[in-house]
């Protein structure tokens, strides 16, 4: 439901913003939909680019419900070179992974 929002958004020409992105992300993220939550997470950063903390810690913990622990390494390393903080929630869903 979060992701036909998303498009219905779009087309009614609503401003994407990090708060919609990581709502989208995090849903995905809860519904277990980490392939759908990386997507975005590309599309964030192709358009937006503004990654924060929030950003990266709903995909974090998508790659762990996914059990994809390489890509919840990859992820920490990009939030480390972008120089977003990396919290303990972020850490530990990588962890999870």
């Amino acid at each position: 439901q979060a992701l036909r929002l998303l498009v219905d958004m779009a087309s009614v020409h609503v401003e994407m913003d990090t708060v919609i992105y990581n709502s989208a992300i995090s849903a995905c993220e809860k519904a277990g939909r980490w392939d759908q939550a990386l997507r975005l997470l590309v599309e964030m950063a192709s358009t937006r680019g503004e990654l924060n903390t929030i950003t990266y810690a709903a995909a974090v913990s998508a790659c762990a419900k996914g059990r994809l622990w390489d890509q919840a390494l990859r992820l920490l390393i990009d939030m480390a070179s972008a120089h977003v903080e990396l919290n303990t929630i972020t850490y530990n869903a990588a962890v999870s992974a």
